[in-house]
This record gives C-alpha cells, sequence and structure tokens, in this order.
C-alpha cells in the first residue's frame, strides 16, 4: 500500500431543501473542478430567515482530496 497526501479545501455550500443537500451541493460543486474528491467534514451548520420562515440551509465543509505525487 502507498502512501497518501491530502490537502483540504474550505467551501460554504447552501440548498432551501436541507442541510443534507447543502452539503452534497458543496461537494458536486467541487468535484467538477477538484480531483481525487475522498471525504468531507461540516465545520459548520447555520441559515437564513425571511419573514419568519427558514429560506436556505448553509454548511461550511472542508473537503478532503488525495494529491497526485
Amino acid at each position: 500500500m502507498t502512501d497518501h497526501v491530502y490537502k483540504k479545501l474550505e467551501l460554504a455550500g447552501s440548498s432551501k431543501d436541507s442541510i443534507e443537500d447543502a452539503v452534497r451541493n458543496a461537494i458536486a460543486a467541487a468535484s467538477k473542478s477538484v480531483n481525487n474528491v475522498e471525504w468531507f467534514e461540516v465545520q459548520e451548520t447555520r441559515g437564513h430567515v425571511e419573514n419568519g420562515q427558514v429560506a436556505h440551509f448553509q454548511v461550511v465543509v472542508k473537503v478532503g482530496f488525495r494529491v497526485d505525487t
């Protein structure tokens, strides 16, 4: 087994529907331009309120990807 090196990106994802969808949106966006995305950590969870109702769920995630060596 070979050793691997990883790097982390910090992203904020959002969704009108759920926290899980906000995470999925952030991961999907990162995967379009970053190769070897392998894991994520949720750092913050928050939301946007309009007229007394939740309008958007927001999450800050750190996305880990393997660096090609």
